[in-house]
């Protein structure tokens, strides 16, 4: 016997059984973003990797150890998307949409990364994101933090919010080189890869998730105590924005994001409930981005959302999925009723598109048919043979205790249905 294959490590498998979670969700999110205004877009999935290297920044974990790279036929170096932003603002500047006004855009679909798969962490993992491309005020920032916060409310997740300002380009520039000065007086407390980063990218070591940096990280100066006025400002303002909308935040001075192209804000959605791994929502401003990138100057800002971590905190969506849709069973014997439940279940699914109807297959006995029904946790059964078809009637049985079977019109169904779902 061949040898089975198994999908690549890191890289998961949806399976039917979870297939309703995620739909929910992605549905749920789709709507909020569309209520407030926000456009679909699809970037592709591999770009040229310049479009990471020079988006993400050459000294990240990310560009040096985790993207998926190779050469194509004609040399040029390609790259799966590790995250989602660089492609959009890539596709801003190639389209020179920002030219036609304030963009507010969301996306989604898998992203890539190569490395050590982990709860809620994988090679392959999925994310939506929204980003606003020509608004500079903080009201922005306040309207994406309060669409998430919705969001929270209607998936029935408790997690909390961290906010920080990373100030502007000269401002984070100065601090650099003051937090440089702190932690080269204390080397000989810094780990690997705090060493590695030392010159480089100093910021990230503030970001590490090593607990025996946490002392040294705790005594580090702080960015937020070095902001430039207008930052000072910008995230003042914010605050004020929050605190009239009732969202409780928590200001966060080692919250840097694990990318180079943030300024001024940047926010995290955090749960307790998903050890180190407890982010499902991060993002911030990024107003060098676009410019940096070929484009004329553009502030930006946005998030991204990790649906494999959302999908891990709701443990009773499924309940609720099946709650809020209807299921019905056609349970069928002959071979004109057959063509007959055919034609009814289109009819039924054009009339009333939100329930689920799902028609026997089996070809089995009537018996056989309703104990599928039954372990298909339908609500009602639809019930067809030949004498009822000749009839031109068929049984209505509810499943679940909501009264007795009865004989329905054929030509009545659909009402019959409008009236009790």
């Amino acid at each position: 016997m061949p040898k089975k294959i198994q999908a690549i490590r890191g890289m998961n498998d949806l399976l039917p059984s979870n297939s309703e979670v995620w739909s929910e969700i992605d549905k749920t999110i789709s709507e909020l973003l569309l209520s407030y205004g926000y456009k679909y877009c699809r970037p592709p999935i591999v770009e040229s990797t310049e479009t990471f290297s020079r988006a993400i920044g050459e000294v990240t974990d990310i560009v040096e150890k985790e993207m998926y790279t190779w050469k194509d036929t004609s040399g040029d170096s390609l790259t799966l998307r590790p995250e989602g932003t660089a492609g959009v603002v890539r596709m801003m500047i190639e389209h020179n949409l920002p030219r036609e006004g304030i963009q507010k855009v969301f996306y989604d679909g898998p992203m890539f990364r190569h490395e050590r798969p982990q709860k809620g962490r994988y090679r392959q993992f999925h994310q939506v994101g929204a980003e606003v491309f020509g608004a500079s005020d903080a009201k922005i920032d306040a309207e994406l933090i309060s669409i998430t916060h919705s969001l929270w409310k209607k998936l029935g997740i408790d997690v909390r919010l961290e906010i920080n300002s990373l100030g502007s380009s000269e401002s984070r520039s100065s601090y650099k080189e003051l937090l440089q000065k702190f932690l080269n007086q204390n080397k000989s407390r810094l780990d690997e890869d705090s060493l590695r980063r030392l010159n480089r990218n100093p910021l990230r070591i503030l970001d590490s998730k090593n607990q025996e940096m946490t002392g040294l990280i705790a005594e580090a100066p702080k960015m937020i105590d070095h902001l430039d006025e207008e930052s000072k400002l910008h995230f003042s303002i914010l605050k004020n924005y929050l605190d009239s909308l009732g969202i409780n935040y928590e200001v966060n001075p080692k919250l840097v994001r694990g990318l180079d192209y943030y300024n001024k804000t940047v926010f995290e959605w955090v749960s307790n409930d998903l050890g180190s791994q407890g982010t499902i929502c991060g993002g911030g401003r990024y107003d060098g981005l676009v410019e940096k990138m070929g484009g004329n100057s553009t502030p930006a800002i946005g998030f991204a959302i990790g649906i494999e971590r959302i999908a891990l905190l709701i443990n009773d969506l499924k309940n609720r999925i099946a709650k809020n849709k209807p299921h019905i069973y056609f349970i069928v014997l002959g071979e004109k009723s057959q063509i007959e439940s055919m034609r009814l279940s289109k009819k039924i699914i054009e009339a009333l598109p939100s329930l689920i109807i799902s028609n026997d297959i089996s070809m089995g006995s009537i018996k056989s048919q309703m104990k599928k029904a039954d372990k298909s946790n339908a609500d009602f059964a639809l019930i067809l043979g030949e004498e009822e078809l000749s009839n031109k009637q068929l049984s209505f049985k509810p499943l679940k205790g909501q009264g007795d079977q009865q004989l329905i019109k054929l030509e009545g169904i659909i009402q019959h249905l409008q009236e009790i779902l």
